[in-house]
C-alpha cells in the first residue's frame, strides 16, 4: 500500500463520516474459548441483542487453544474498524504473569470497549462433608497443616490462582491441586479426596442443585443474588478475600474513538435490559458494562493482583 493511500485510509478510519456508517458488516466477536463455557454463552447472548441496534449480524468466532493467544493476535492483526472485536477476560491479565514471553500486550495492542459481565466463584465441599462451613474448613486447615487438599482446574487459571490466594489470606498451607476439567475437580471432592472446590457457580450448578457439593461461600464483595443463602468469603471468616471475574470486549489498537463510542452505548442498552441480566444472572454472572476506561482500569488493577499471587505462589512461567 502507498503512503498516500495508507495516509487517507487512516484520515478515513478516523473521520466522523466513517462513524456515522459504523457498522458496515457484520461485526465479528472472537472468543478464545470453546463452545459452551461461560465465555462462550456470555458474548452469545450479547450478540443476539446487539445484532439488531447495530443494523448487522454479530458473529462469533470461537478460537480456543495456546492460553487465549491465537485469538488475541488474529484481533491484534484485524483491520481497526470496529469489525473485529475480542473477548477479553480477567485470564487475559493473568496471562501477562504466566508466559515468559507474551506475544502481544493486552494494555497496548487493544483497545477498551466494555465490560459486559462480573461473575465470582463458589468454594464448595462435599454435601456429606464435616465441613459444613467455611469457618469449619479453615479450622481444620489450621489444625492439621499441609494435610487438605484443595481442588481447582490447571495451574494459572481463575480458580486455580484464587485457591492460592485463599491459602494467602486465610493464613493456611494446603495442598492446591490441579485437575484436568472442573468435573474432574468436583469429582475428587465428592469421592473424599479433596477437601473442597473452587469453581464457578456455571459449572457447578447441577452438582448443587443434585445435593452433591455444598456451597461454603461466594466469592465475591458483595452477594450476586444467584445463591441467596450462601455468605460471601468475607461473611464467613475470611475477610479481605475477594475474587471476581469479568467478561468484556476490546478492540485492536487505533480503532476510532467515535467507533468505540457506539459499540459502548448499544454494549450499555444491553446490559441495561431485564431479560438479558436475568439470564445472565441464572449463570452466576453479574451484567455490568460502563465506560471503556473502567475496563482499562480492571485490566491494570488485576495484572498487579495477579501477578504477587503467581510470584507468592512460586508458579512457573509457561
Amino acid at each position: 500500500m502507498s503512503i498516500r493511500r495508507w495516509l487517507w485510509l487512516a484520515l478515513f478510519l478516523h473521520s466522523p463520516a466513517f462513524a456515522q456508517a459504523f457498522p458496515e458488516r457484520p461485526v465479528h466477536i472472537i472468543v478464545p474459548f470453546g463452545p459452551g463455557g461461560l465465555g462462550d454463552i456470555t458474548m452469545r447472548t450479547l450478540g443476539e441483542r446487539l445484532a439488531p441496534l447495530l443494523g448487522k449480524p454479530v458473529l462469533i468466532e470461537n478460537q480456543p487453544g495456546a492460553g487465549g493467544v491465537t485469538a488475541a493476535l488474529n484481533v491484534k492483526k484485524a483491520r481497526p474498524d470496529g469489525h473485529t472485536l475480542l473477548c477479553i477476560v480477567n485470564g487475559t491479565a493473568i496471562a501477562v504473569s504466566l508466559f515468559k514471553q507474551l506475544p502481544y500486550d493486552p494494555q497496548k495492542d487493544f483497545t477498551p470497549v466494555s465490560l459486559v459481565t462480573y461473575f465470582d466463584l463458589v468454594i464448595l465441599s462435599s454435601a456429606t462433608s464435616k465441613h459444613a462451613t467455611l469457618k469449619d474448613l479453615v479450622a481444620a486447615a489450621k489444625a492439621s497443616p499441609g494435610k487438605l487438599n484443595f481442588a481447582t482446574i490447571n495451574p494459572g487459571s481463575t480458580q486455580n490462582l484464587s485457591a492460592q490466594l485463599f491459602k494467602s489470606v486465610a493464613g493456611i498451607d494446603v495442598q492446591v491441586v490441579p485437575f484436568r476439567t472442573s468435573a474432574d475437580a468436583a469429582a475428587a471432592v465428592i469421592a473424599g479426596n479433596a477437601d473442597a472446590v473452587f469453581e464457578s457457580y456455571a459449572a457447578m450448578k447441577g452438582l448443587i442443585a443434585g445435593g452433591k457439593l455444598r456451597p461454603l461461600a461466594v466469592t465475591a464483595p458483595k452477594s450476586f443474588g444467584y445463591l441467596p443463602n450462601v455468605p460471601t468469603a468475607a461473611e464467613a471468616g475470611v475477610p479481605g478475600y475477594v475474587v471476581t471475574g469479568w467478561n468484556a470486549l476490546a478492540a485492536p489498537a487505533g480503532t476510532p474513538p467515535e467507533v468505540v463510542a457506539i459499540l459502548n452505548r448499544h454494549i450499555n442498552t444491553v446490559i441495561s435490559q431485564p431479560e438479558f441480566k436475568a439470564k445472565l444472572l441464572q449463570l452466576g454472572t453479574l451484567a455490568y458494562a460502563g465506560k471503556p476506561e473502567e475496563l482499562a482500569g480492571q485490566l491494570d488493577k488485576d495484572i498487579a493482583k495477579w501477578r504477587a499471587v503467581i510470584e507468592r505462589a512460586g508458579i512457573q512461567k509457561q
